[in-house]
């Protein structure tokens, strides 16, 4: 719900969904007390793959774009946090770097398909060759004489040792474990708030409405093309920024992080979770992680077959995802009550 316009501010949301964030946020920062250091690890990389998600989800449910490209953005913000880390004594500048760097491939790869009027479907294709030219072309930097500062690409082994992001006033001035469950969850929370204001506002309608009719639209006045190129570059720096924190939690990036398999599972965390509701992704994120860890654990041969197992059945009883049909369940109930009364 969305309060009265009366103000001038009718793009602020109700009450009651503040209180929802709060007490989700509350909840948060009451978890680690009750939880393993293996689940707080376990969660935490939920919060760095589900801005993941969110990016697409953001980029596909509400301004139309379908992109195998976040994966490219995504290893982009991990390997430019990690070079530059590692050629500098400071971290901050580098995951700056890694927000602004994938930010910059997305403008460039965006207004040359925008503005272009490519179609859609050759929108996907293209994100995805810029996917895999960079998985390819980290794959081969194995060579020594590849080598940016003093820190060797790696190829295929990737780059080991990422630094922990610098914070003051800590024992030992870098993040510790609790402390990138904290950072990745409290920025997971504040990117999810910060798009489900800008979609309630006039600038988000406006892109929802080029998603449903992009003719229309520009009949009204409306530039479509700088509206979904300003999409398509928040995503892309919302998965760079990700990708850094995805190599801090694990001090770890590699060209799988570039993979189509990881691109793939993108789109199903959006598929399972629901692509039309902007917390979709965070819980098809954490419901596949949750059971793919849970499956690992439980010595199941063929992982991949039962989760495509558990996909097809997901797309076949909740054809708009999990979330919004529990959403449309609890306004089927409410219905009922208020005829009931």
């Amino acid at each position: 719900m969305l309060r009265a316009p009366s103000r001038g501010f009718g793009w602020i949301p109700h009450w009651s969904w503040w209180a929802g964030v709060a007490a989700s946020f509350a909840s948060f920062l009451a978890l680690p007390a009750f939880v393993s250091e293996y689940a707080l690890l376990q969660l935490s990389v939920i919060a760095v793959l589900s801005m993941l998600g969110v990016s697409e989800g953001f980029l596909w449910g509400f301004s139309g774009i379908l992109s195998f490209g976040q994966t490219a953005f995504f290893g982009l913000g991990g390997y430019t946090y990690a070079v530059a880390a590692l050629n500098s004594d400071h971290t901050a500048l580098p995951l700056l770097g890694a927000i602004i760097l994938p930010g910059l491939l997305a403008a460039i790869v965006g207004y040359f398909m925008i503005y272009g009027r490519i179609g859609e479907i050759y929108v996907s294709v293209i994100t995805l060759v810029v996917t895999l030219i960079l998985e390819k072309t980290m794959r081969a930097t194995s060579s020594d004489e590849y080598v940016i500062g003093s820190v060797r690409l790696g190829g295929q082994n990737g780059i080991p040792t990422v630094p922990p992001l610098n914070v003051p006033f800590t024992a030992d001035g870098t993040l510790g474990l609790t402390g990138v469950y904290f950072l990745s969850g409290i920025c997971l929370l504040a990117i999810y708030v910060g798009l489900a204001l800008a979609l309630r506002h006039r600038w988000g309608r406006v892109l929802v409405a080029i998603r449903e009719n992009e003719r229309r639209a520009e009949l009204l006045g409306y530039d479509s093309r700088i509206y979904k190129l300003w999409a398509f570059v928040v995503a892309g720096m919302i998965a760079g920024f990700a990708g850094a924190l995805y190599g801090i939690w694990g001090n770890f990036v590699s060209p799988e992080m570039f993979s189509l398999g990881q691109s793939a599972q993108i789109l199903i965390w959006v598929i399972v979770g629901g692509r039309t509701i902007l917390a979709g992704p965070i819980v098809g994120c954490a419901v596949i992680q949750y059971l793919t860890a849970a499956l690992g654990t439980a010595a199941v041969g063929q992982v991949t077959l039962v989760l495509g197992v558990i996909l097809m059945l997901a797309v076949v009883l909740f054809r708009e995802g999990v979330l919004p049909a529990a959403w449309s369940g609890v306004h089927r109930i409410q219905s009922r009550l208020r005829r009931a009364d």
